[in-house]
Protein backbone atom coordinates (compact mmCIF):
# COMPACT_ATOMS: atom_id res chain seq x y z
CA UNK A 1 0.00 0.00 0.00
CA UNK A 2 1.42 3.36 -1.12
CA UNK A 3 1.80 6.26 1.40
CA UNK A 4 -1.44 8.80 1.10
CA UNK A 5 -1.90 12.21 2.32
CA UNK A 6 -4.73 13.40 4.44
CA UNK A 7 -5.01 14.76 8.25
CA UNK A 8 -5.08 12.41 10.55
CA UNK A 9 -8.28 11.08 11.59
CA UNK A 10 -7.39 11.03 15.24
CA UNK A 11 -6.34 14.20 14.90
CA UNK A 12 -9.68 15.55 14.60
CA UNK A 13 -11.29 14.14 17.29
CA UNK A 14 -7.99 14.88 19.78
CA UNK A 15 -8.67 18.63 18.57
CA UNK A 16 -11.96 19.05 20.10
CA UNK A 17 -10.41 17.03 23.05
CA UNK A 18 -7.82 20.23 23.77
CA UNK A 19 -4.97 17.50 23.43
CA UNK A 20 -2.95 19.81 20.98
CA UNK A 21 -1.46 23.53 21.59
CA UNK A 22 -0.21 24.74 18.49
CA UNK A 23 1.91 27.61 17.22
CA UNK A 24 2.14 30.50 19.94
CA UNK A 25 0.28 30.67 23.13
CA UNK A 26 -3.14 31.96 23.02
CA UNK A 27 -4.83 30.35 26.26
CA UNK A 28 -3.73 28.54 29.49
CA UNK A 29 -2.33 25.42 28.79
CA UNK A 30 -3.89 21.74 29.62
CA UNK A 31 -0.67 21.21 31.66
CA UNK A 32 -0.64 23.89 33.74
CA UNK A 33 -3.17 26.67 35.16
CA UNK A 34 -0.61 29.40 35.67
CA UNK A 35 2.10 28.65 32.85
CA UNK A 36 1.31 28.35 29.11
CA UNK A 37 3.12 26.45 27.10
CA UNK A 38 3.17 25.46 23.06
CA UNK A 39 3.67 21.95 22.37
CA UNK A 40 6.34 20.64 19.89
CA UNK A 41 5.64 19.62 16.98
CA UNK A 42 8.31 17.20 14.46
CA UNK A 43 8.58 16.28 10.69
CA UNK A 44 9.88 13.07 9.98
CA UNK A 45 10.15 11.33 6.28
CA UNK A 46 9.46 8.29 5.45
CA UNK A 47 9.51 5.41 2.63
CA UNK A 48 7.82 5.68 -0.96
CA UNK A 49 7.09 1.97 0.01
CA UNK A 50 5.19 3.07 3.82
CA UNK A 51 1.48 2.93 4.48
CA UNK A 52 1.01 6.40 6.25
CA UNK A 53 -2.20 7.21 5.86
CA UNK A 54 -5.50 8.89 7.33
CA UNK A 55 -5.73 6.26 9.76
CA UNK A 56 -2.37 7.23 11.07
CA UNK A 57 -2.39 8.02 14.60
CA UNK A 58 1.36 8.53 15.98
CA UNK A 59 4.11 8.84 14.74
CA UNK A 60 6.56 5.20 14.59
CA UNK A 61 9.84 4.57 13.00
CA UNK A 62 8.56 2.22 11.04
CA UNK A 63 9.12 2.81 7.49
CA UNK A 64 11.01 5.82 8.36
CA UNK A 65 13.90 6.95 6.12
CA UNK A 66 17.46 6.09 8.03
CA UNK A 67 20.50 7.52 6.24
CA UNK A 68 23.41 9.98 7.29
CA UNK A 69 22.86 13.26 8.95
CA UNK A 70 19.44 12.05 9.37
CA UNK A 71 18.11 11.22 13.26
CA UNK A 72 14.98 9.03 14.08
CA UNK A 73 11.77 11.10 14.86
CA UNK A 74 12.92 13.73 12.21
CA UNK A 75 13.44 17.45 12.79
CA UNK A 76 11.58 19.90 14.90
CA UNK A 77 8.88 21.86 12.98
CA UNK A 78 9.00 25.90 13.79
CA UNK A 79 5.44 26.24 15.76
CA UNK A 80 5.07 30.26 16.03
CA UNK A 81 1.88 31.02 14.30
CA UNK A 82 -1.31 30.53 16.27
CA UNK A 83 -4.16 28.74 14.26
CA UNK A 84 -6.80 30.96 12.91
CA UNK A 85 -9.43 31.27 10.40
CA UNK A 86 -10.06 32.63 7.17
CA UNK A 87 -13.64 33.18 6.18
CA UNK A 88 -15.38 29.78 8.09
CA UNK A 89 -11.79 27.90 7.66
CA UNK A 90 -10.06 26.67 10.90
CA UNK A 91 -6.47 27.01 9.20
CA UNK A 92 -2.54 26.60 10.76
CA UNK A 93 0.99 26.19 8.81
CA UNK A 94 4.21 25.97 10.70
CA UNK A 95 5.57 29.03 10.29
CA UNK A 96 9.00 28.19 8.77
CA UNK A 97 10.00 25.91 5.68
CA UNK A 98 11.14 22.58 7.18
CA UNK A 99 14.45 21.93 7.36
CA UNK A 100 17.15 18.43 7.03
CA UNK A 101 20.76 19.38 6.75
CA UNK A 102 23.37 17.67 5.41
CA UNK A 103 21.60 14.54 4.77
CA UNK A 104 22.09 11.41 2.58
CA UNK A 105 19.01 9.76 1.71
CA UNK A 106 19.82 7.11 -0.85
CA UNK A 107 16.24 5.07 -0.16
CA UNK A 108 13.23 6.44 -2.37
CA UNK A 109 11.32 8.55 0.03
CA UNK A 110 8.02 10.79 -0.66
CA UNK A 111 6.26 11.66 2.40
CA UNK A 112 6.69 13.56 5.87
CA UNK A 113 4.27 13.05 8.90
CA UNK A 114 3.58 16.12 10.98
CA UNK A 115 3.16 15.16 14.12
CA UNK A 116 2.97 16.21 18.34
CA UNK A 117 5.85 15.21 20.12
CA UNK A 118 4.74 16.65 23.44
CA UNK A 119 1.55 14.77 23.52
CA UNK A 120 2.47 11.23 22.78
CA UNK A 121 3.53 11.56 19.20
CA UNK A 122 0.60 11.78 18.31
CA UNK A 123 -0.23 12.14 14.24
CA UNK A 124 -1.39 15.87 12.89
CA UNK A 125 -1.06 14.76 8.93
CA UNK A 126 0.66 13.12 6.51
CA UNK A 127 1.81 14.98 3.36
CA UNK A 128 2.59 13.28 0.42
CA UNK A 129 5.36 14.52 -2.46
CA UNK A 130 7.36 13.17 -5.69
CA UNK A 131 9.81 10.18 -4.75
CA UNK A 132 13.17 11.67 -3.50
CA UNK A 133 16.74 11.10 -2.68
CA UNK A 134 19.46 13.42 -0.91
CA UNK A 135 23.50 12.61 -1.17
CA UNK A 136 25.10 14.57 0.78
CA UNK A 137 22.72 17.83 0.60
CA UNK A 138 19.40 20.13 2.24
CA UNK A 139 16.02 18.74 1.71
CA UNK A 140 13.31 21.27 2.31
CA UNK A 141 9.79 21.24 2.65
CA UNK A 142 8.41 24.89 2.05
CA UNK A 143 5.35 25.56 3.84
CA UNK A 144 2.24 27.41 2.01
CA UNK A 145 0.58 30.29 2.45
CA UNK A 146 -1.64 30.62 5.52
CA UNK A 147 -4.51 30.71 3.97
CA UNK A 148 -8.34 28.78 3.60
CA UNK A 149 -7.07 27.80 0.54
CA UNK A 150 -3.10 26.84 0.79
CA UNK A 151 -3.15 26.26 4.67
CA UNK A 152 -1.24 23.25 5.47
CA UNK A 153 -3.90 22.36 7.69
CA UNK A 154 -7.62 23.29 6.24
CA UNK A 155 -10.88 22.49 8.68
CA UNK A 156 -13.74 23.87 6.79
Amino acid sequence: MANTQAICGSFKSELMLGAHQLGTVTIVSRTSLTAPTTDTVKAALYLASGSLGAGTTAYSATSEVSGTGYTAGGVTVTNATAPSTSGTTGIWTPSASIVYSSVTLTTSFDTVLIYNSTQSNRAIGVYTFGAQTITAGTFTLTMPTNDATHALIQLA
